[in-house]
């Protein structure tokens, strides 16, 4: 039976795979149409369909079409033009755990939105469809995160992000540029097994290193990237030194002064979304020294904000761009930099995003101490609402 389908269902029209498979059923008697449905792939309803036109008695006569014109049903979004829309708009307005709508993860179940669609927009569709429509939008299920702060959230965690959504809206209704910056965890260079999967000729798996032991000569990269939210476009300048608050920095110089420059001609402020620790810290002195050394170069005024402890994964970089660079070379030793700056530059997405990787050869020096003077003389300004989180530097004339 499995070799008659093989060979006959190519050579078949709908109508006539749906007949010729409800005969194999027939003929195979009990269980035949679980069984044919499991060696065709064609659904339990269609072979059904196929007996009842065998059992009608009616003759078989071969048909120029199998359907009316303009049978079938309409696509959904035929019937409802804005159901894209709609269904974004409860998405982004949706969050986890805080109220970010620019900088937001949705955890609504398809029922859940399929409720709010009866409820607020009065319109009427499966959860299935749902599902459909937010895998067309980019979409799909994730693996767990570990996202879920240990201990109570620190209590100033919603005003935070309320401050950073409010101000990163305003910033892109100007045309100004927002920025959101971190830097990836440092990769080893060489034949590596990296995780994830490629497609190659079966039982023909790509040989790599038994062990992940650095190698000297190669050493490793730390990508430092800039992904900005005006334009969906990123930028990862590849360290292969230090990640130091002065690499963090010379990042978002190089940044600038390709992309940024030339895309904001007119803008005269930046504003930057970062984490609350590492080589953009909060509390560190070299960051912001570094910051106003980029600020009196570009002649721009640095407005900055930090996430909240335990939150660096509402960080935008993480999941518009991050995200998507080990997804494009999962299964793949990076075995120079070469490749790893084509792989990174030859990552898109079907939104749009584009991004550009450099190389940094420059050293950059750990542990490197700002003196009290230096730091008096950063033209730091603590904003009004949490100042240890959002301030701003200004260029020194």
């Amino acid at each position: 039976m499995e070799e008659r389908i093989r060979i006959m269902l190519p050579l078949l029209d709908e109508r006539q795979r749906r007949i010729f498979l409800a005969a194999e059923a027939k003929t195979y008697g009990r269980g035949g149409i679980s069984t044919v449905s499991r060696l065709s792939g064609a659904a339990p309803y269609t072979i059904r369909q196929g007996l009842k036109e065998i059992d009608s008695g009616e003759p078989i006569e071969r048909k120029e079409k199998m359907r009316l014109q303009g049978a079938g049903r309409k696509k959904l979004q035929d019937n409802i033009p804005d159901i894209e829309m709609h269904i974004q708009e409860i998405v982004d307005g949706s969050t986890y755990g805080d109220p970010q709508k620019v900088l937001s993860y949705t955890t609504l179940s398809l029922r859940k939105i399929q409720d709010i669609l009866a409820e607020k927009f009065h319109i009427d569709i499966s959860f299935r469809s749902v599902s459909s429509i937010l895998e067309k939008l980019g979409y799909s299920k994730q693996a767990n995160q570990k996202m879920l702060q240990v201990g109570e959230p620190h209590p100033d965690r919603n005003e935070q992000f309320e401050f950073i959504n409010s101000k990163a809206a305003d910033f892109l209704e100007k045309g100004l540029p927002v920025i959101s910056v971190d830097a990836k965890k440092k990769e080893n260079i060489g034949n590596f097994k990296n995780n994830g999967e490629e497609y190659r000729k079966t039982k023909d798996p790509r040989k790599v290193l038994d062990h992940d032991f650095p190698i000297p000569e190669l050493g490793k990269v730390a990508p430092y990237g800039v992904y900005v939210l005006n334009d969906n476009t990123g930028f990862v300048n590849l360290g292969t030194d230090h990640d130091t608050a002065e690499f963090a920095a010379e990042s978002i110089l190089r940044w600038w002064t390709c992309i940024g420059s030339r895309t904001f001609p007119e803008a005269d402020r930046i504003y930057i979304n970062c984490d609350n620790g590492g080589s953009n810290g909060s509390r560190l002195h070299l960051w912001k020294y570094e910051l106003q050394q980029l600020a009196d170069y570009t002649g721009l005024e640095i407005h900055v904000s930090h996430f909240p402890p335990g939150t660096s994964k509402w960080n935008k970089i993480e999941h518009r761009l991050f995200c998507y660079i080990t997804k494009n070379w999962q299964g793949q030793p990076l075995v120079d930099i070469e490749t790893v700056v084509n792989l990174i530059s030859g990552t898109t997405t079907a939104k749009g995003l584009k991004v550009k990787c450099q190389v940094d050869t420059n050293k950059y020096e750990l542990k490197r101490k700002v003196t009290d003077e230096e730091f008096t003389k950063i033209q730091l300004f603590p904003c009004e609402i949490l100042g240890n989180w959002n301030y701003v530097i200004k260029p020194r004339r």
